[in-house]
């Protein structure tokens, strides 16, 4: 895309499309004459689009980039067609001109005043290995494939073009394949997650039934405690029955070990058999 004052390169906006990410893209102008000319950018769709900068002045035979950055969009346009247009407007303008004097009467049309126009189309690519296989994705794949397929049917005979078709088709299978790999590694983390998740729930049962069994043989530790303060008090006051309560005692005491022996049996199988299971 030429004109008379300035060179536009490329000559249209091609922006990559992310979903919920912000895309940038740069356009260079040349100022082709020996005057200093005056631009300004203007678009169709102001809240969806930041350029900066949107005006400037351009000295002879020198060049001045603008970034035009597309806002984050939560919704894809269909088959990622976009109507979006950028208007840039050229003018010639007395030396030593700033972009502080440019003005909105800058690029009016009055007095046969020379303004040039030239417009930008919006293009919209989907990103060359998208991490996630979304019907949007689908769809530009198909349609790069299309693509190749119709270069290689209409330029069979060009050398040049059998080698743009199979570029084109190397980064489908690319794209195919690193596609595959981060949808397997996904899937790894997935499993591995739950695992982890599995064993959290585990832990957390036995630690449950280790405080129900601390808090169990802190009772059993503590009635035996009473058990055998009770038996030496009335070992005091009893010295008569003295041999006989001996023996009583040791009975009891020997009744409370096998209970709690056979209590630790059965909470030791208990734990056993959950670390098993």
């Amino acid at each position: 895309m030429k004109t008379d004052l300035l060179e536009i390169q490329p000559e249209e906006l091609r922006i990559i499309f992310e979903l919920k990410k912000q895309s940038s893209c740069s356009i260079r102008l040349v100022n082709k004459s020996d005057r200093h000319v005056a631009f300004k950018v203007k678009t169709t769709s102001s809240s969806k689009y930041c350029v900066r900068p949107n005006t400037g002045v351009i000295k002879p035979n020198l060049t001045c980039d603008f970034t035009v950055t597309m806002q984050a969009q939560t919704v894809a346009p269909p088959d990622l067609i976009c109507s979006d247009k950028f208007l840039i407007q050229s003018t010639i303008v007395p030396n030593g001109t700033t972009e502080d004097y440019i003005m909105s009467t800058t690029f009016v049309k009055e007095d046969g005043k020379h303004i040039e126009e030239k417009k930008l189309k919006v293009i919209l690519v989907s990103p060359p290995h998208s991490p996630i296989l979304s019907p949007m994705n689908m769809i530009s794949r198909t349609i790069l494939y299309n693509t190749a397929t119709e270069l290689n049917d209409d330029l069979v005979h060009n050398n040049s073009s059998h080698a743009k078709v199979d570029e084109v088709n190397r980064e489908v299978v690319e794209a195919m394949k690193n596609e595959r790999s981060i949808n397997t590694k996904h899937r790894e983390e997935l499993r591995l997650s739950n695992d982890v998740e599995e064993m959290k729930a585990k832990l957390r049962e036995f630690e449950s039934i280790l405080r129900q069994v601390s808090c169990f043989l802190f009772t059993f530790g503590l009635c035996l405690t009473v058990h055998k303060f009770l038996t030496f008090d009335s070992d005091m006051f009893n010295s008569q029955d003295n041999l006989r309560t001996n023996q009583n005692t040791r009975a009891r005491e020997i009744g409370f070990l096998l209970l709690f022996v056979s209590v630790v049996a059965l909470v030791s199988v208990y734990l056993g058999y959950l670390l098993h299971s």
